[in-house]
């Protein structure tokens, strides 16, 4: 049982220091330091009250022990672990396999939380679970983890896809959920930082911005996507006034 405990707690810290960590840095730049300086390029004008930011950290907190409990046994139960696709040895799937595993878990995550996403919007799931989420109508970047209980398993449940479909390294999922937790809180953040006319290249319409995920926030409705748009774009749920909301708040943040 220490062993356990031991592992769990060293889970957590993992990330509960990389939350603390980035949305902590950027809250504090964007926030408190530099927050008269940078008001007028901020998405939403207003900013979100403390009680919001309590709340949003007390949620993602709980999060992260639902994550830290979810992962722990996967990865260090050996008996589970057996049975998960987890490999050690890079030189077992080559190193094409280890970079170009990186790419097809952004992919695979994306269609789960889109789809996720779609659900949890159905009116009693809405209700009930993804309504503490979207108590955040003008994020922060504290809002990254900030699920309810239920939301939190289910939002976990792509690692334990991870861990039983595709081959990942000791390091493959560790490393992914840093890079998902930066864009994560950039998405949450308030500030676009993709710049003016991204949205209209070949690469940045396919690409979830900070402006699109605030519309969702504030709105309620469009705008599924984590990662990117294609999606949104393909299943008609991109908001219509999303490339409009974007050149416009470009123009203001020049």
């Amino acid at each position: 049982m220490d062993f356990y405990i031991e592992k769990f707690q060293r889970v957590l810290l993992l990330l509960g220091g990389r939350y603390f960590l980035f949305a902590g840095l950027a809250f504090v730049i964007c926030y408190v330091i530099f927050r008269k300086r940078f008001a007028a390029k901020k998405i939403q004008s207003t900013f979100p009250k403390n009680s919001d930011f309590l709340r949003e950290i007390g949620y993602s907190f709980s999060s992260m022990l639902i994550f830290a409990l979810i992962i722990t046994p996967i990865y260090f139960n050996p008996e589970i672990r057996l049975h998960s696709t987890i490999y050690t040895d890079i030189s077992e799937m080559g190193w094409g396999y280890y970079v170009l595993a990186f790419p097809v878990m952004f992919i695979m995550h994306d269609a789960y939380f889109y789809w996720l996403h779609r659900w949890m919007h159905q009116p009693t799931m809405y209700r009930l679970v993804h309504l503490t989420h979207h108590k955040s109508t003008n994020p922060s970047p504290w809002a990254a983890y900030a699920f309810h209980p239920f939301e939190a398993i289910l939002e976990n449940g792509i690692a334990v896809v991870f861990y039983f479909t595709i081959p990942v390294h000791l390091t493959h999922v560790p490393i992914f959920f840093m890079f998902s937790i930066l864009y994560n809180i950039y998405g949450h953040f308030g500030w676009e930082l993709y710049p003016k006319g991204f949205n209209k290249t070949i690469v940045g319409r396919w690409v979830n911005t900070a402006v699109a995920h605030n519309q969702h926030h504030k709105f309620v409705k469009g705008n599924y996507g984590l990662y990117f748009l294609f999606w949104d774009r393909l299943m008609g749920t991109l908001r219509e006034d999303y490339d409009e909301a974007y050149e416009k708040h470009k123009a203001k943040s020049a």
